[in-house]
């Protein structure tokens, strides 16, 4: 069960002048609060850079904090 969503990084495939990373994370941060509500309101990083893994133009990493199994 999760309990909070605690940090998002967000890595954007762009080129040396774009400078709107910040708005492609939107669409990340918004997704999770909007599955989650309050729960998934969060900390978070946004990094352009020249290439990714596979061609991808945008990697989301997350960390979550869960409830123990009882």
């Amino acid at each position: 069960k999760l309990k909070r969503v605690v940090r998002i990084g967000v890595f954007v495939q762009c080129e040396p002048d774009f400078v709107e990373q910040a708005m492609v994370a939107n669409g990340a941060s918004e997704l999770l609060q909007k599955i989650f509500g309050e729960t998934g309101r969060h900390a978070r990083t946004t990094i352009g850079v020249p290439a990714l893994p596979l061609n991808a133009a945008v990697e989301v990493e997350a960390v979550y904090e869960v409830l123990p199994l009882a």
